[in-house]
């Protein structure tokens, strides 16, 4: 994958600033960095989202008749994804999956169209709460402490414990 995957975000990653730090280690890297990329808000059918237990971060799981909003981010290399899946850790299972783009149409939004992406789903569900994640909760109180890059701090990239422990 040269620059061409796609992945959907539900949660942390929706934030520009800690998808970068991930794939780049910067919250703000330069311009050409951000420029490969795109961001385009998405709809995840037949998923629910849910807060993880004692966590940041939520997670996505399939269940039918609910929908998650998200972004589709595109232009992700091979190297970006690595990076996405050591983020990601063993508690979340990479699959393809596919989501609606999402477009302005004078003052409301509407679906336009379905793309291919990866979305990393939850795999360890005992572990969620029943109450849905909110964003912009993690946008004011929580994201300062995920754009720093003290996440990666000096961990084995062979060894997934240090990201489950993170």
């Amino acid at each position: 994958m040269s620059g061409d995957g796609t992945a959907f975000f539900y949660g942390t990653l929706m934030a520009p600033e800690v998808f970068f730090s991930v794939c780049y280690g910067q919250s703000n890297p330069p311009k050409v960095i951000q420029d490969l990329h795109t961001f385009t808000p998405a709809i995840l059918h037949d998923h629910c989202r849910h807060r993880v237990k004692f966590a940041d971060y939520p997670a996505v799981v399939p269940e039918k008749g609910h929908s998650v909003r998200g972004i589709r981010v595109t232009g992700l290399t091979d190297a970006n994804v690595d990076k996405l899946d050591f983020f990601e850790g063993s508690e979340y299972q990479r699959r393809k999956t596919e989501v609606k783009l999402l477009k302005k149409e004078g003052d409301k939004e509407v679906e336009d169209g379905t793309e291919p992406a990866w979305v990393y789903i939850f795999i360890q569900p005992d572990l969620l709460e029943k109450v849905e994640w909110d964003f912009e909760e993690f946008r004011r109180d929580k994201m300062n402490s995920w754009t720093r890059g003290d996440w990666r701090l000096e961990q084995d990239p062979n060894d997934r414990a240090d990201v489950d422990r993170s």
